[in-house]
């Protein structure tokens, strides 16, 4: 079974891939018998916290116990479960109840789960970049899904190098991104993620730039030194100081100078514009979306300040 196999929930419902999986009766026993994923969208929740899905043809129960992993011993909270009507689930088919009048299909997300989380443990390595889906977001950190529900985080100081005071300033629920895998920890069925090693170095984006011209900008910063105004999500310049500018706006800037050096970008505010907006790029325009890295250096190497770098290794933190 491939890795990409293990997507985002919601990936797989409105695929060619689900629908053989679910056409019919012997197509359903094909399932069961090679313990293939399948989603469904959940309808109901009843009053014991059971999950009912729905497959078109087909309908199925997740008993409680089987929602998600840590739902039994109470690690995970039952919004996690309740959270999850009207939206798709992952699954995998334990068997059939003929017993009423209505054939109903017997469902495991947990089993799902732990299928995604071993085949992740047994075959990825930090480096390695995932698709990702963003479910939630916290001042913290966005959450985001690796695959058939498995949450992991990535901390805000993982999103970008750029300063930015919330992870809805970078994302929004429901946005499909890469990311890089930076620790396993098998112990615990954790997976720790980062972003910022996808956008690209501090000469990669200051190439886009030169001195003379003028851009829009995201204001990130406000400090009586100065104004840090984001140019792209990994990386910013300082303006001067002004008290008519918060964060948020939407500025347009000179770039009076570059000095790679110092990996420092000065800039002049000529206008705050009336559109304000929280994102300057789509992610579309990422640099890596897929793959593998060792290291990531983001500092230019004749940089003359404290370098800014990422080195993937097993059981270890990034550097």
């Amino acid at each position: 079974m491939q890795l990409f196999e293990f997507l985002p929930e919601g990936t797989l419902i409105n695929t060619t891939k689900n629908a053989e999986r679910l056409n019919s009766t012997d197509a359903i026993l094909h399932t069961i018998e090679n313990e293939l994923i399948v989603e469904g969208e959940a309808i109901l929740c009843d009053s014991d916290h059971n999950l009912v899905v729905d497959f078109g043809n087909f309908r199925g129960i997740i008993p409680h116990r089987d929602t998600a992993i840590g739902i039994d011993s109470g690690r995970t909270r039952e919004i996690a479960v309740i959270s999850r009507v009207g939206k798709p689930v992952s699954c995998i088919i334990n068997g059939i109840d003929t017993s009423g009048t209505e054939n109903i299909l017997k469902l495991s997300r947990v089993e799902a789960q732990k299928k995604a989380l071993a085949h992740f443990f047994n075959n990825v390595s930090p480096g390695d970049i995932l698709p990702a889906r963003i479910t939630h977001l916290e001042q913290f950190g966005a959450f985001a899904d690796i695959g058939c529900g498995n949450i992991s985080l990535l901390g805000i100081e993982a999103l970008s190098v750029s300063r930015i005071s919330h992870p809805g300033d970078r994302f929004n629920i429901g946005d499909d991104i890469s990311v890089v895998v930076s620790a396993l920890d098998s112990d615990q069925f954790r997976v720790s993620l980062s972003h910022r090693e996808l956008l690209g170095t501090w000469e990669e984006n200051a190439s886009n730039f030169k001195p003379g011209q003028t851009v829009r900008g995201i204001v990130r910063g406000v400090e009586n030194y100065g104004i840090f105004v984001e140019l792209t999500p990994n990386l910013s310049g300082l303006a001067e100081f002004n008290q008519n500018v918060n964060i948020g706006d939407c500025v347009s800037v000179f770039i009076k100078s570059i000095i790679p050096e110092k990996m420092k970008i000065k800039l002049i505010i000529i206008d705050i514009l009336p559109e304000k907006t929280r994102r300057l790029i789509k992610s579309s325009d990422y640099y890596i979306k897929s793959g593998h890295i060792d290291e990531w250096h983001y500092s230019p190497h004749f940089c003359l300040k404290k370098e800014i770098s990422t080195i993937f290794k097993n059981n270890d933190p990034p550097v």
